[in-house]
């Protein structure tokens, strides 16, 4: 149904920097960068398609309050991973990972802001160990 979502950034280069160590924790990396004249855009997702954008200078950035991304992860440890590297980097913590059965048996997933207020989520479908579901 969607082929690729953009958000605005207030600063590209600080959020290159987040979205590069983040994204790379799923597996998806930095496929395009292009702008002129102050503006700025740089696409991430896996080879031959960049699903998600962002782009600077714009000016202030005023993130929509109900809306949010949601990655699809490999497995477990990467939605751990996203989460981890998210706080490291500025972003702000909004769900640990960790099972959400209210949504199905093997939802898996982790929520963040990065630093311009944008709400993120890292989810795994795969059933995952038992002991593996008690990780923080």
């Amino acid at each position: 149904m969607l082929d690729h979502i953009s958000v605005a950034v207030t600063d590209i280069a600080k959020a290159r920097s987040f979205y590069d160590a983040v994204l790379g924790t799923l597996g998806y990396s930095r496929l395009m960068n292009f702008g002129e004249g102050g503006r700025e855009y740089s696409g991430y997702g896996v080879p031959q398609i960049p699903a998600f954008w962002i782009y600077g200078g714009y000016g202030a950035v005023t993130p929509g309050t109900g809306a949010h991304v949601a990655f699809v992860a490999p497995d477990r440890p990467a939605v751990d991973a996203f989460h981890r590297e998210a706080l490291a980097r500025g972003g702000r913590d909004e769900g640990k990972p960790g099972p959400r059965p209210e949504y199905h048996a093997n939802y898996y997933g982790a929520f963040v802001f990065d630093p311009d207020g944008h709400k993120l989520e890292a989810v795994c479908h795969k059933p995952g160990k038992f002991e593996d579901q008690f990780k923080s």
